[in-house]
């Protein structure tokens, strides 16, 4: 699996769930395949989009939160997940796509194929923790986590070996994605 392959399983199973998705490919791809006002785009500030993401969990607790996250983000600020597993917000989804390299910058390794993520997730006390290699192991756990309570963390293991490609970047502002976001947030939904 790749992140394009990734991405495209998980937005055909999104409704009106909430989505922060962290910098790079990570929002890149997002936005290509499926831009929607419900998808946050993180700029810059790498490794944020977990403590962003806790913070919408915890202000809206009727809505489910989904972190589109990277190995390389994730490890950027390890100081999320105890902070979420301590919390425990039951509406928190925290996904995780793992291809051992910081893709977005060329590629350089991370520690991930040394460090077991979803460990660190445990011992951070998330409340369902799971590791995926597969697309249909992927339909099936997100299916799953949507349907349940978290605080959730789902590691997808993906290819650093993806063909490079052209992918444009997020066309919009800073400005105009925190307020098509806000607005998402703001919407009642049953």
């Amino acid at each position: 699996m790749n992140y394009r392959e990734v991405i495209t399983i998980i937005a055909e199973l999104l409704k009106g769930q909430l989505v922060v998705c962290a910098n790079g490919f990570i929002s890149r791809e997002t936005f290509t395949i499926s831009d929607r006002t419900e998808n946050f785009y993180m700029i810059g500030s790498m490794g944020l989009a977990s403590s962003i993401g806790l913070g919408v969990a915890l202000s809206k607790p009727s809505r489910k939160v989904i972190i589109l996250d990277g190995d390389g983000n994730l490890l950027m600020n390890l100081g999320s997940l105890p902070m979420i597993g301590s919390l425990q917000p039951k509406n928190l989804l925290h996904i995780v796509l793992d291809n051992e390299v910081y893709a977005s910058t060329g590629n350089q390794p991370t520690i991930s194929n040394v460090i077991e993520l979803e460990d660190i997730a445990k011992s951070a006390k998330y409340a369902y923790i799971k590791k995926v290699t597969t697309d249909e192991e992927l339909r099936r756990e997100v299916v799953h986590i949507l349907e349940n309570d978290g605080p959730s963390f789902l590691l997808v293991k993906i290819s650093d070996k993806e063909e490079q490609r052209e992918i444009g970047r997020v066309t919009h502002s800073p400005e105009e994605i925190k307020e098509r976001f806000m607005s998402a947030i703001a919407e009642i939904t049953e």
